[in-house]
Protein backbone atom coordinates (compact mmCIF):
# COMPACT_ATOMS: atom_id res chain seq x y z
CA UNK A 1 0.00 0.00 0.00
CA UNK A 2 2.87 2.41 1.02
CA UNK A 3 4.70 1.68 -2.07
CA UNK A 4 1.36 2.48 -4.33
CA UNK A 5 1.09 5.89 -2.63
CA UNK A 6 4.34 7.03 -3.21
CA UNK A 7 3.90 6.20 -6.97
CA UNK A 8 0.77 7.52 -7.12
CA UNK A 9 2.26 10.75 -5.10
CA UNK A 10 5.59 10.81 -8.01
CA UNK A 11 3.00 10.67 -10.93
CA UNK A 12 0.97 13.72 -9.67
CA UNK A 13 4.05 15.48 -8.70
CA UNK A 14 3.83 18.13 -11.06
CA UNK A 15 -0.03 18.76 -10.64
CA UNK A 16 0.67 18.61 -6.87
CA UNK A 17 3.55 21.73 -7.38
CA UNK A 18 0.76 23.50 -9.64
CA UNK A 19 -1.51 23.81 -6.93
CA UNK A 20 0.81 25.28 -4.47
CA UNK A 21 -0.66 29.24 -4.05
CA UNK A 22 3.79 29.97 -4.22
CA UNK A 23 6.04 29.74 -7.00
CA UNK A 24 8.44 27.16 -6.84
CA UNK A 25 11.95 26.92 -8.43
CA UNK A 26 14.02 23.30 -7.88
CA UNK A 27 17.88 23.39 -8.52
CA UNK A 28 20.33 20.52 -7.83
CA UNK A 29 23.42 20.69 -6.06
CA UNK A 30 25.33 21.39 -9.00
CA UNK A 31 23.09 24.70 -9.96
CA UNK A 32 21.19 22.87 -12.37
CA UNK A 33 17.58 24.36 -12.62
CA UNK A 34 15.23 21.25 -12.53
CA UNK A 35 11.58 22.45 -12.43
CA UNK A 36 9.02 25.58 -11.60
CA UNK A 37 5.75 25.51 -11.42
CA UNK A 38 2.88 27.24 -13.01
CA UNK A 39 2.95 30.06 -10.14
CA UNK A 40 6.40 30.68 -10.61
CA UNK A 41 5.52 31.07 -14.62
CA UNK A 42 2.80 33.57 -13.50
CA UNK A 43 4.88 35.51 -11.32
CA UNK A 44 7.86 35.94 -13.15
CA UNK A 45 7.08 35.47 -17.10
CA UNK A 46 9.60 33.15 -17.08
CA UNK A 47 8.20 29.72 -19.15
CA UNK A 48 9.76 25.88 -17.48
CA UNK A 49 11.57 25.99 -21.65
CA UNK A 50 13.48 28.99 -20.57
CA UNK A 51 15.03 28.09 -17.51
CA UNK A 52 14.60 24.09 -17.15
CA UNK A 53 18.53 22.91 -17.76
CA UNK A 54 20.34 26.14 -17.18
CA UNK A 55 22.43 26.98 -14.71
CA UNK A 56 21.47 29.81 -12.24
CA UNK A 57 24.29 31.74 -12.31
CA UNK A 58 24.06 31.61 -15.89
CA UNK A 59 20.43 33.07 -15.48
CA UNK A 60 22.18 36.12 -13.13
CA UNK A 61 24.68 36.66 -15.91
CA UNK A 62 22.33 37.05 -18.91
CA UNK A 63 20.52 39.55 -16.37
CA UNK A 64 17.02 37.46 -16.48
CA UNK A 65 17.66 37.93 -12.26
CA UNK A 66 20.07 39.47 -9.98
CA UNK A 67 20.19 37.05 -6.98
CA UNK A 68 20.27 33.63 -6.96
CA UNK A 69 19.79 31.13 -3.28
CA UNK A 70 21.57 27.79 -4.51
CA UNK A 71 25.34 29.04 -4.41
CA UNK A 72 24.60 30.29 -0.81
CA UNK A 73 22.27 27.20 0.60
CA UNK A 74 24.60 24.53 -1.26
CA UNK A 75 27.84 26.01 0.75
CA UNK A 76 26.00 26.60 4.09
CA UNK A 77 23.34 23.68 4.38
CA UNK A 78 21.11 26.46 6.10
CA UNK A 79 17.67 28.29 4.69
CA UNK A 80 18.52 31.54 3.17
CA UNK A 81 16.32 34.56 2.09
CA UNK A 82 16.76 37.29 -0.34
CA UNK A 83 14.81 39.70 -2.42
CA UNK A 84 15.06 39.07 -6.41
CA UNK A 85 14.66 41.59 -9.24
CA UNK A 86 13.72 40.59 -12.52
CA UNK A 87 14.42 42.13 -15.56
CA UNK A 88 10.50 43.76 -16.03
CA UNK A 89 11.27 45.19 -12.94
CA UNK A 90 9.11 42.97 -10.88
CA UNK A 91 10.29 42.07 -6.86
CA UNK A 92 10.43 38.55 -5.68
CA UNK A 93 10.98 37.61 -1.84
CA UNK A 94 12.97 34.05 -1.97
CA UNK A 95 13.17 31.67 0.54
CA UNK A 96 15.51 28.61 -0.19
CA UNK A 97 15.30 25.68 1.47
CA UNK A 98 18.15 22.74 1.27
CA UNK A 99 16.70 19.54 0.90
CA UNK A 100 18.78 16.43 2.68
CA UNK A 101 18.59 12.24 1.10
CA UNK A 102 18.29 9.83 3.87
CA UNK A 103 22.30 10.14 4.45
CA UNK A 104 22.64 13.84 5.04
CA UNK A 105 24.08 14.50 2.15
CA UNK A 106 22.26 17.49 0.48
CA UNK A 107 20.39 17.16 -2.78
CA UNK A 108 18.43 19.55 -4.06
CA UNK A 109 17.66 23.23 -3.42
CA UNK A 110 13.87 24.25 -2.86
CA UNK A 111 13.31 28.13 -3.47
CA UNK A 112 9.57 29.52 -3.02
CA UNK A 113 9.03 32.75 -5.09
CA UNK A 114 6.65 35.02 -3.62
CA UNK A 115 5.81 38.35 -5.32
CA UNK A 116 6.52 41.63 -3.34
CA UNK A 117 6.30 44.47 -6.37
CA UNK A 118 3.26 45.73 -4.62
CA UNK A 119 4.34 45.63 -0.86
CA UNK A 120 7.52 47.05 -1.97
CA UNK A 121 5.40 49.98 -4.17
CA UNK A 122 3.08 50.48 -1.27
CA UNK A 123 6.04 51.05 0.88
CA UNK A 124 7.23 53.45 -1.31
CA UNK A 125 4.15 55.80 -1.30
CA UNK A 126 3.91 54.90 2.15
CA UNK A 127 7.38 56.98 2.44
CA UNK A 128 6.53 59.19 0.28
CA UNK A 129 3.28 60.30 2.33
CA UNK A 130 5.91 60.53 5.19
CA UNK A 131 8.19 62.70 3.65
CA UNK A 132 5.20 64.66 2.09
CA UNK A 133 3.58 64.79 5.83
CA UNK A 134 7.08 66.39 7.35
CA UNK A 135 7.13 68.87 4.49
CA UNK A 136 3.44 69.92 5.42
CA UNK A 137 4.54 70.23 9.00
CA UNK A 138 7.88 71.95 8.54
CA UNK A 139 5.63 74.73 5.91
CA UNK A 140 3.02 74.48 8.93
CA UNK A 141 5.47 75.51 11.70
CA UNK A 142 6.81 78.32 9.57
CA UNK A 143 3.68 79.81 9.08
CA UNK A 144 2.23 79.36 12.09
CA UNK A 145 5.85 81.17 13.46
CA UNK A 146 5.62 83.74 10.82
CA UNK A 147 1.98 84.73 11.97
CA UNK A 148 2.75 84.16 15.46
CA UNK A 149 4.63 87.33 14.74
CA UNK A 150 1.75 89.57 14.13
CA UNK A 151 -0.18 87.68 16.53
CA UNK A 152 2.00 88.55 19.72
CA UNK A 153 -0.04 89.73 23.16
CA UNK A 154 -0.52 93.12 22.87
CA UNK A 155 -1.02 94.60 26.34
CA UNK A 156 0.08 97.19 29.04
CA UNK A 157 -2.32 95.95 31.76
CA UNK A 158 -1.21 93.72 35.25
CA UNK A 159 -4.30 91.39 34.57
CA UNK A 160 -2.94 90.03 30.93
CA UNK A 161 0.36 90.04 32.21
CA UNK A 162 -0.72 87.86 34.62
CA UNK A 163 -2.63 85.37 32.04
CA UNK A 164 0.83 85.67 30.02
CA UNK A 165 2.35 84.29 33.10
CA UNK A 166 -0.21 81.68 33.25
CA UNK A 167 0.03 80.36 29.85
CA UNK A 168 4.07 80.53 29.83
CA UNK A 169 3.93 78.30 32.78
CA UNK A 170 1.86 75.83 31.33
CA UNK A 171 3.07 75.66 27.99
CA UNK A 172 6.16 73.93 28.51
CA UNK A 173 3.82 70.53 29.48
CA UNK A 174 1.76 68.42 27.94
CA UNK A 175 -1.20 69.65 29.76
CA UNK A 176 -4.68 70.40 27.87
CA UNK A 177 -5.22 74.31 28.05
CA UNK A 178 -8.68 75.63 28.56
CA UNK A 179 -9.11 79.26 27.34
CA UNK A 180 -12.19 80.94 28.20
CA UNK A 181 -13.81 84.58 27.25
CA UNK A 182 -16.16 86.60 25.20
CA UNK A 183 -16.02 86.20 21.56
CA UNK A 184 -13.22 88.72 20.31
CA UNK A 185 -10.97 88.99 22.98
CA UNK A 186 -7.81 86.98 21.39
CA UNK A 187 -8.00 82.93 22.23
CA UNK A 188 -6.59 82.12 19.35
CA UNK A 189 -3.81 84.63 19.96
CA UNK A 190 -3.10 83.26 23.39
CA UNK A 191 -3.44 79.33 22.04
CA UNK A 192 -0.40 80.30 19.90
CA UNK A 193 1.17 81.99 22.31
CA UNK A 194 0.96 78.90 24.69
CA UNK A 195 2.25 76.40 21.66
CA UNK A 196 5.07 79.17 20.58
CA UNK A 197 6.57 78.16 24.07
CA UNK A 198 6.30 74.61 23.85
CA UNK A 199 8.22 71.93 23.06
CA UNK A 200 6.14 71.57 20.21
CA UNK A 201 6.89 74.92 19.23
CA UNK A 202 8.67 73.24 15.74
CA UNK A 203 5.87 71.11 14.83
CA UNK A 204 2.45 71.67 13.33
CA UNK A 205 -0.21 74.23 15.26
CA UNK A 206 -3.84 73.39 13.69
CA UNK A 207 -6.74 75.79 14.63
CA UNK A 208 -10.59 73.84 14.36
CA UNK A 209 -13.24 75.70 14.73
CA UNK A 210 -15.68 73.73 15.59
CA UNK A 211 -19.10 75.56 15.32
CA UNK A 212 -17.81 76.03 11.68
CA UNK A 213 -17.99 72.49 10.31
CA UNK A 214 -21.01 71.35 9.68
CA UNK A 215 -22.03 68.29 11.84
CA UNK A 216 -22.43 65.72 9.17
CA UNK A 217 -18.63 66.06 8.07
CA UNK A 218 -17.39 67.08 11.61
CA UNK A 219 -16.20 63.26 11.97
CA UNK A 220 -14.51 62.46 8.94
CA UNK A 221 -12.78 66.03 8.84
CA UNK A 222 -11.92 65.64 12.45
CA UNK A 223 -10.39 62.31 12.76
CA UNK A 224 -9.89 61.08 8.45
CA UNK A 225 -11.82 58.10 6.78
CA UNK A 226 -10.89 54.99 5.02
CA UNK A 227 -11.17 54.77 0.92
CA UNK A 228 -14.60 54.38 0.35
CA UNK A 229 -16.07 54.35 3.93
CA UNK A 230 -19.40 56.46 2.47
CA UNK A 231 -20.64 57.66 -0.94
CA UNK A 232 -18.56 60.98 -2.38
CA UNK A 233 -15.08 59.49 -0.15
CA UNK A 234 -12.15 59.27 -2.25
CA UNK A 235 -11.15 55.94 -3.05
CA UNK A 236 -7.35 56.46 -1.65
CA UNK A 237 -9.34 57.77 1.88
CA UNK A 238 -7.90 60.98 4.37
CA UNK A 239 -6.26 61.92 7.07
CA UNK A 240 -8.32 64.03 9.73
CA UNK A 241 -7.05 66.41 11.75
CA UNK A 242 -5.47 64.65 14.50
CA UNK A 243 -3.17 62.64 12.15
CA UNK A 244 -2.02 66.05 10.13
CA UNK A 245 -0.86 67.50 13.58
CA UNK A 246 1.02 64.60 14.56
CA UNK A 247 3.35 65.74 17.10
CA UNK A 248 2.06 69.32 17.09
CA UNK A 249 -0.87 71.20 18.76
CA UNK A 250 -4.44 70.87 17.70
CA UNK A 251 -6.55 74.19 19.23
CA UNK A 252 -10.17 73.93 18.97
CA UNK A 253 -12.13 76.74 18.84
CA UNK A 254 -15.41 76.99 20.12
CA UNK A 255 -15.21 73.46 21.58
CA UNK A 256 -18.71 74.26 23.42
CA UNK A 257 -20.08 73.96 19.96
CA UNK A 258 -19.06 70.33 19.63
CA UNK A 259 -21.91 67.87 18.82
CA UNK A 260 -22.32 65.09 21.43
CA UNK A 261 -21.01 62.46 19.39
CA UNK A 262 -18.02 63.79 18.09
CA UNK A 263 -17.17 64.58 22.14
CA UNK A 264 -17.18 60.96 22.49
CA UNK A 265 -14.58 60.37 20.39
CA UNK A 266 -12.17 63.49 21.40
CA UNK A 267 -12.49 61.64 24.82
CA UNK A 268 -10.46 59.41 23.65
CA UNK A 269 -8.01 60.80 21.72
CA UNK A 270 -7.24 62.69 25.08
CA UNK A 271 -7.45 59.44 27.31
CA UNK A 272 -5.81 56.88 25.18
CA UNK A 273 -4.09 59.39 22.03
CA UNK A 274 -6.16 56.88 19.63
CA UNK A 275 -8.11 58.32 16.78
CA UNK A 276 -10.48 55.72 14.83
CA UNK A 277 -10.97 56.28 11.07
CA UNK A 278 -14.59 56.86 9.79
CA UNK A 279 -14.94 53.33 8.22
CA UNK A 280 -11.71 51.80 9.96
CA UNK A 281 -11.61 48.82 12.44
CA UNK A 282 -8.15 49.64 14.09
CA UNK A 283 -7.40 52.26 15.97
CA UNK A 284 -4.36 54.71 15.31
CA UNK A 285 -1.75 56.44 17.74
CA UNK A 286 -1.60 60.01 17.42
CA UNK A 287 0.37 62.72 19.64
CA UNK A 288 -0.97 65.69 19.78
CA UNK A 289 -1.33 68.46 22.38
CA UNK A 290 -4.96 69.99 22.95
CA UNK A 291 -5.58 73.59 23.36
CA UNK A 292 -9.41 74.03 23.48
CA UNK A 293 -11.48 77.54 23.96
CA UNK A 294 -14.79 78.66 24.18
CA UNK A 295 -17.21 81.51 25.19
CA UNK A 296 -19.23 79.61 26.32
CA UNK A 297 -19.85 78.83 30.62
CA UNK A 298 -18.74 75.01 29.85
CA UNK A 299 -20.12 74.58 33.63
CA UNK A 300 -23.46 75.28 32.71
CA UNK A 301 -22.94 73.01 29.52
CA UNK A 302 -22.63 70.16 32.03
CA UNK A 303 -25.25 70.48 33.92
CA UNK A 304 -27.58 71.51 30.97
CA UNK A 305 -26.51 68.23 29.03
CA UNK A 306 -25.39 69.41 26.06
CA UNK A 307 -21.46 69.15 27.11
CA UNK A 308 -19.80 65.73 28.70
CA UNK A 309 -18.74 65.91 32.25
CA UNK A 310 -16.20 63.27 31.47
CA UNK A 311 -14.91 65.52 28.85
CA UNK A 312 -14.98 68.86 30.84
CA UNK A 313 -12.78 67.24 33.36
CA UNK A 314 -10.13 66.32 30.77
CA UNK A 315 -10.33 69.35 29.32
CA UNK A 316 -10.48 71.75 32.41
CA UNK A 317 -6.75 70.91 33.57
CA UNK A 318 -5.04 74.36 32.77
CA UNK A 319 -8.23 76.81 32.68
CA UNK A 320 -7.20 80.09 31.88
CA UNK A 321 -9.52 83.30 31.66
CA UNK A 322 -9.30 86.20 29.11
CA UNK A 323 -10.74 89.05 30.21
CA UNK A 324 -12.58 91.62 28.04
CA UNK A 325 -11.04 94.62 26.66
CA UNK A 326 -13.68 96.45 28.54
CA UNK A 327 -12.53 95.14 32.10
CA UNK A 328 -8.66 96.30 30.78
CA UNK A 329 -8.36 99.56 29.77
CA UNK A 330 -5.30 100.23 29.82
CA UNK A 331 -4.92 97.77 27.04
CA UNK A 332 -6.80 99.96 24.68
CA UNK A 333 -4.10 102.64 23.72
CA UNK A 334 -1.25 99.89 23.02
CA UNK A 335 -3.77 98.17 21.15
CA UNK A 336 -4.71 101.00 18.82
CA UNK A 337 -1.28 102.07 18.18
CA UNK A 338 -0.37 98.78 17.30
CA UNK A 339 -2.64 98.28 14.65
CA UNK A 340 -2.82 101.81 13.50
CA UNK A 341 1.14 101.17 12.54
CA UNK A 342 0.14 97.67 11.14
CA UNK A 343 -2.52 98.78 9.07
CA UNK A 344 -1.27 102.46 8.04
CA UNK A 345 2.37 100.07 6.50
CA UNK A 346 0.41 97.98 4.66
CA UNK A 347 -1.53 100.48 2.41
CA UNK A 348 1.30 102.88 2.73
CA UNK A 349 0.20 105.57 5.34
CA UNK A 350 1.14 107.60 8.08
CA UNK A 351 -1.41 108.37 10.90
CA UNK A 352 -1.50 108.97 14.59
CA UNK A 353 -4.71 109.45 16.69
CA UNK A 354 -5.33 112.77 18.24
CA UNK A 355 -4.97 112.48 22.51
CA UNK A 356 -9.14 113.34 22.92
CA UNK A 357 -9.82 110.63 20.57
CA UNK A 358 -7.73 108.23 22.34
CA UNK A 359 -9.71 109.31 25.42
CA UNK A 360 -12.77 108.49 24.02
CA UNK A 361 -11.31 105.24 22.51
CA UNK A 362 -9.88 104.04 25.89
CA UNK A 363 -13.31 104.52 27.90
CA UNK A 364 -15.52 102.71 24.99
CA UNK A 365 -16.66 99.10 26.36
CA UNK A 366 -15.89 97.67 22.92
CA UNK A 367 -18.51 95.08 22.99
CA UNK A 368 -16.66 92.81 20.03
CA UNK A 369 -13.40 93.34 22.29
CA UNK A 370 -10.18 93.66 20.57
CA UNK A 371 -11.44 91.93 17.05
CA UNK A 372 -13.75 95.32 17.29
CA UNK A 373 -10.96 97.68 18.05
CA UNK A 374 -9.01 95.84 15.16
CA UNK A 375 -11.64 96.29 12.89
CA UNK A 376 -12.55 99.88 13.42
CA UNK A 377 -8.81 100.85 12.97
CA UNK A 378 -8.68 98.85 9.78
CA UNK A 379 -11.39 100.51 8.56
CA UNK A 380 -10.20 104.09 9.89
CA UNK A 381 -6.48 103.40 7.81
CA UNK A 382 -8.35 102.67 4.87
CA UNK A 383 -11.10 105.80 4.54
CA UNK A 384 -9.68 108.20 6.88
CA UNK A 385 -7.72 110.86 4.06
CA UNK A 386 -5.86 112.96 6.76
CA UNK A 387 -2.87 112.05 9.16
CA UNK A 388 -4.59 112.63 12.41
CA UNK A 389 -7.59 110.58 13.73
CA UNK A 390 -10.01 113.28 15.37
CA UNK A 391 -13.12 112.27 17.61
CA UNK A 392 -15.46 113.22 14.41
CA UNK A 393 -13.29 110.63 12.82
CA UNK A 394 -14.51 107.53 14.78
CA UNK A 395 -17.48 105.77 14.09
CA UNK A 396 -20.68 106.05 14.86
CA UNK A 397 -20.97 103.28 17.09
CA UNK A 398 -18.00 104.43 19.61
CA UNK A 399 -19.26 108.16 20.03
CA UNK A 400 -22.71 107.35 20.30
CA UNK A 401 -22.35 106.05 23.59
CA UNK A 402 -19.87 108.63 24.87
CA UNK A 403 -21.91 112.12 23.25
CA UNK A 404 -20.99 114.10 26.58
CA UNK A 405 -17.27 113.42 25.65
CA UNK A 406 -18.32 113.99 21.83
CA UNK A 407 -19.93 117.74 22.96
CA UNK A 408 -16.53 119.04 24.82
CA UNK A 409 -14.37 117.56 21.98
CA UNK A 410 -15.67 119.95 19.86
CA UNK A 411 -15.62 122.17 21.86
CA UNK A 412 -12.19 121.71 22.09
CA UNK A 413 -11.93 121.25 18.53
CA UNK A 414 -13.57 124.49 16.84
CA UNK A 415 -14.07 126.92 20.14
CA UNK A 416 -16.49 129.12 20.32
CA UNK A 417 -18.18 129.15 24.19
CA UNK A 418 -16.75 130.24 27.36
CA UNK A 419 -14.61 128.15 29.31
CA UNK A 420 -16.79 128.74 32.66
CA UNK A 421 -19.61 128.04 30.52
CA UNK A 422 -17.80 124.44 29.50
CA UNK A 423 -17.41 124.48 32.91
CA UNK A 424 -20.06 124.28 34.23
CA UNK A 425 -21.61 121.72 31.64
CA UNK A 426 -18.85 119.34 32.99
CA UNK A 427 -19.54 119.77 36.43
CA UNK A 428 -23.14 118.96 36.00
CA UNK A 429 -22.56 115.75 34.22
CA UNK A 430 -20.39 114.81 36.37
CA UNK A 431 -22.85 115.06 39.22
CA UNK A 432 -25.83 113.75 37.41
CA UNK A 433 -23.23 110.22 36.80
CA UNK A 434 -22.77 110.43 40.64
CA UNK A 435 -26.45 110.62 41.54
CA UNK A 436 -26.91 107.92 39.15
CA UNK A 437 -24.17 105.60 40.79
CA UNK A 438 -24.64 106.53 44.04
CA UNK A 439 -28.56 107.32 43.87
CA UNK A 440 -28.59 109.64 47.03
CA UNK A 441 -28.08 113.55 46.80
CA UNK A 442 -26.58 113.16 50.64
CA UNK A 443 -24.29 110.49 49.83
CA UNK A 444 -23.22 112.55 46.93
CA UNK A 445 -22.88 115.27 49.40
CA UNK A 446 -20.82 113.65 51.33
CA UNK A 447 -18.17 111.79 49.47
CA UNK A 448 -17.27 114.93 47.08
CA UNK A 449 -17.56 117.60 50.26
CA UNK A 450 -20.08 120.24 48.85
CA UNK A 451 -23.50 121.14 50.37
CA UNK A 452 -26.61 119.53 49.31
CA UNK A 453 -27.98 123.19 48.00
CA UNK A 454 -25.20 123.31 45.69
CA UNK A 455 -25.54 119.78 44.18
CA UNK A 456 -29.04 121.08 42.98
CA UNK A 457 -28.56 124.56 41.93
CA UNK A 458 -25.40 122.75 39.55
CA UNK A 459 -27.56 120.30 38.25
CA UNK A 460 -30.26 122.29 37.44
CA UNK A 461 -28.34 124.67 35.87
CA UNK A 462 -29.15 125.43 32.08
Amino acid sequence: MPNRSMDFLSKNFEYILDALPDGVFISDVSGVTLRVNRMYEQLTGLKQEQVQGKQVRALVENGVFDKILNPEIVRTGKPATHVQQLQNGKKLVLSGFPVFDDSGALRLVVTFVRDITMITRLNDQMEEQRHLIEQFHEQMAYIAQERSKTLTPIFESEVMQGVVNMLQTVAPTDASVLLLGETGVGKDVFARLTHAHSSRKDKIFLKVDCGGISETLTESEMFGYMPGAFTGASSKGKAGYFELADGGTVFLDEIGELPLSMQTRLLRVLQDGEIMRVGGSRPSKVDVRIIAATNKNLAECVETGTFRRDLFYRLNVATVTIPALRERPDDVRPLVEHFLRYYASKYGKSMAVMEVAMGILSRYQWPGNVRELQNMIHGLVITHKGTLVSPRDLPASVSEGLARERCYTDDILTGGRSLKNIMADIERDFLQQALEVHGSVQKVADLFQVDRSTIFRKVQKK
